[in-house]
């Protein structure tokens, strides 16, 4: 790394092509199926708890989701925490795995299936393993995290596919809101207050 800073127009750059790469990905997410989008909030709406996992990135991501369904009055759940409880009949398991094969969220979904819930998935590709698992699969067409072909995303390992997920998550997230009677000062206090 050399001591010269990077110039403005270089992170300018960086901006709009990550931009303009988010814009293209969510436009096909919402084109190509758009009732996958509306049956996974269905899903969200209709379960008695929903859990969320992902790996690196992709956990951070849902960790985001998660933190937005609590805000608008669902009980979630984040894989790994000290007090997330057994998930069960009627729980919906959320994950994002970029390759739709990482073993640990392919074995929770399998669990979860198991437990009598639900999973939505959300991938690049939507042949693979966690897929098939899913009562529901949101496709995103970006590179997993191993692609560096640079055809799907120029972007760094799986970046355009993390982005992405934040931005379903607050999409689902958002039309749950719309679709409901409450306002931003009915869900307000629900934001954590020993920040």
């Amino acid at each position: 790394m050399t001591s010269n800073a990077v110039s403005d127009r270089t992170v300018a750059d960086a901006l709009d092509t990550i931009g303009a790469e988010l814009a293209t990905a969510l436009s096909a997410v919402s084109t190509t199926d758009p009732d996958a989008l509306d049956r996974a909030a269905d899903r969200l709406a209709g379960a008695g708890r929903v859990f969320v996992f992902g790996a690196g990135r992709s956990g951070l991501a849902l960790q985001m989701t998660a933190m937005r369904l609590m805000h608008f009055g669902l009980t979630a759940h984040v894989v790994g925490d000290a007090t997330t409880p057994a998930i069960g009949e009627g729980d919906v398991l959320l994950v994002a795995s970029g390759s739709g094969t990482t073993s640990s969220i392919v074995t929770a979904a399998e669990k979860a299936v198991e437990a009598g819930g639900s999973v939505v998935a959300i991938t690049t590709d939507a042949a693979s393993t966690l897929a098939s698992i899913a009562a529901v699969t949101i496709t995103v067409p970006a590179a997993a995290k191993l692609d560096r072909s640079g055809e799907a995303s120029v972007q760094y390992a799986g970046g355009l596919f993390e982005q992405s997920v934040v931005v379903v998550g607050d999409a689902l997230f958002h039309a749950l809101w719309k679709a409901s009677d409450q306002s931003a000062d009915d869900m307000w206090p629900r934001h954590s207050n020993l920040e």
